[in-house]
């Protein structure tokens, strides 16, 4: 079996679409672990999830890299797909947003080009722009926090 991008989409739509809270699958030249978790938010930020499946793959990060992202308040924007980030939409164009900034739904937040594709990801909540975790032109991870919006 081959993995690719759209498989990898299809099973996370799949497993948002049953009462599964997990999904294992390991072949001799992969191993995917995709699991249903809705992200930590204070209880005076909105309610939303940064990824429209509610889904992510599972990576192990380092303790306390998980112990300070569930210490932070606010929305934590992660990437949907292994890419490189852009802050900009052209490297002589400014930034889709500065920390400090107020954001809408829809609004432009960033791009992570994958396989040549330049992919726009939008804000699914309203707020301020606290912190940008990531460089510009730095290579991110599936699920990797990109930025948190409060």
């Amino acid at each position: 079996m081959e993995l690719n991008l759209d498989i990898i989409k299809e099973l996370i739509n799949s497993l948002d679409a049953s009462s599964l809270d997990t999904l294992h699958l390991e072949t001799e030249d992969f191993k995917l672990s995709l699991e249903r978790k809705a992200d930590k938010v204070c209880d005076n930020a909105p309610a939303s999830s940064t990824f429209t499946a509610n889904s992510q793959v599972v990576v192990q990060p380092a303790a306390e890299k998980k112990e300070e992202e569930e210490k932070q308040c606010g929305t934590i924007v992660k990437s949907p797909i292994v890419g490189t980030f852009y802050a900009s939409p052209a490297p002589d164009k400014p930034p889709f947003v500065r920390v400090g900034q107020k954001v809408k739904c829809g609004d432009t937040l960033f791009i992570v080009e994958s396989m040549k594709l330049m992919n726009e990801i939008t804000s699914e909540c309203e707020g301020t722009v606290a912190e940008i975790f990531v460089k510009n032109g730095q290579t991110v991870e599936y699920g990797q926090p990109i930025m948190r919006i409060e």
